[in-house]
């Protein structure tokens, strides 16, 4: 039943105790509102050589973490922990599932549920993954996310490597400045949003959005910032969110472009592992820079994920888009498509993408002998280690390279970047 737990009394005298005895003291002053030391026993009950003993301690404390103490991050990392050693625990995984909700963690929620009912359920089990579902709106009023990494990239600036580019009038030599440039950056993402309830199946949902990519020299700094506000309707497992949105982006700490629209998405689940989501938006985008480049941007994408079993699964996406910009030169279109695969392997989640675009445009820029035509190949992996977090942060890895072919030299570039960071947990 696990080695005695050690306890100290008021004299300093060791009182030693059983793991049932630690486990009945626990629980007693759980009830009793006494949380701080009922923590410390579960705490002294999760360092047991024992898995099982282990297992129940941790369990408990996130249950009383999620339930009592409104700590729902750290009840999700101490609930994926259980995981890591336990993957086909479902009750488990079905009160992350849960707590992801009511966190308003949507996406990662759903991939839960789908690994659960991937191992195969007994009908009572199953029901019960059905209701979980049906439960998603449950959430969190208000939250938000950080993300930031350390990020060197052999192209910071998505350049060319040519120090020439061929134009109808000859050739032009490029300045050292409009070349591939090398450089370690800062890679920042953020995340707010606020949720009002309106009725029983809708919300307002206001999101905040900023992501950066920030270089010692600033002129290469590349910043975003963006609001999205509307409705979000809930039918039995379906999810349909609608917004206006707005936003700003900064070029070298310089006003580049102002963006207006309306975006969308919609979640419905196919199977029990399988689900099905269709995004699309419309959106106004005025280029401070060249107004040559004002362009009506229209997009849509329909992803497919899938658990294969409780620690793996994918997706696939396919996605296309129209910029009809003010010059037939700047005006596109492009599709293409991507693929994705997760492993959990003990407490590291390796996920590999693999996505393929292609570009043309409607017409060619008068100074360049050909219309542009790119093809676009970018290839990621990524490494989230669990056993090494922090709070609700753990420590990511990733590698990412990029290929870009294009009919326009100043279009055609390659680069290699890593990223070292930390992200949330969930």
């Amino acid at each position: 039943m696990g080695t005695p737990c050690v306890a100290q009394d008021s004299s300093d005298d060791s009182i030693k105790l059983s793991a049932v005895e630690l486990f009945d003291f626990a629980d007693r002053t759980r009830d009793a509102g006494d949380f701080a030391t009922a923590e410390t026993a579960y705490l002294a009950l999760a360092q047991d050589p024992d898995l099982e003993l282990r297992t129940e301690a941790r369990f408990r404390l996130a249950l009383m973490y999620a339930d009592k103490m409104d700590r729902k991050r750290d009840a999700a990392v101490l609930l994926r922990r259980i995981l890591d050693d336990k993957p086909d625990a479902a009750p488990v995984r079905l009160k992350l599932a849960q707590v992801l909700a009511e966190l308003g963690e949507y996406q990662s929620a759903r991939r839960e549920l789908r690994a659960v009912q991937a191992g195969g359920l007994p009908p009572d089990v199953a029901q019960l993954v059905r209701f979980y579902s049906n439960a998603l709106s449950a959430t969190k009023r208000l939250g938000g996310s950080l993300d930031i990494a350390i990020a060197p990239s052999t192209n910071i600036n998505r350049a060319t490597r040519s120090d020439t580019l061929g134009t109808v009038i000859g050739d032009f030599t490029l300045s050292e400045d409009a070349q591939a440039q090398s450089g370690v950056g800062l890679a920042l993402k953020a995340q707010g949003y606020g949720r009002v309830p309106l009725n029983a199946k809708t919300d307002l949902l206001v999101r905040l959005n900023a992501a950066g990519d920030l270089y010692r020299r600033s002129e290469f700094d590349d910043v975003t910032l963006s609001v999205q506000a509307g409705p979000q309707f809930i039918s039995g497992r379906d999810r349909l969110a609608l917004s206006l949105t707005a936003g700003h982006r900064w070029y070298g700490l310089d006003p580049y472009s102002v963006f207006y629209g309306v975006s969308g998405n919609w979640d419905h689940p196919l199977d029990d592992k399988t689900q099905i989501r269709i995004d699309a938006s419309a959106l106004k985008d005025d280029n401070s820079v060249n107004r040559l480049q004002d362009a009506d941007r229209f997009t849509a994408a329909v992803g497919l994920d899938r658990a294969f079993s409780s620690t793996t699964g994918g997706g696939v996406r396919v996605f296309g888009s129209r910029d009809d910009a003010r010059d037939p030169g700047y005006s596109n279109t492009s599709g293409g498509g991507s693929v994705y695969l997760y492993q959990d392997v003990a407490r590291t989640t390796m996920v590999v993408n693999a996505a393929y675009r292609r570009l043309e445009s409607d017409a060619r820029l008068f100074l360049y002998p050909e219309r542009r035509k790119d093809d676009n190949l970018d290839l990621s992996l990524s490494a989230t280690f669990r056993s090494l977090t922090i709070g609700t942060f753990a420590p990511l890895t990733r590698v990412r390279y990029e290929r870009n072919w294009s009919t326009v030299g100043i279009y055609d570039y390659d680069r290699l970047a890593f990223e070292f960071g930390v992200v949330s947990a969930f």
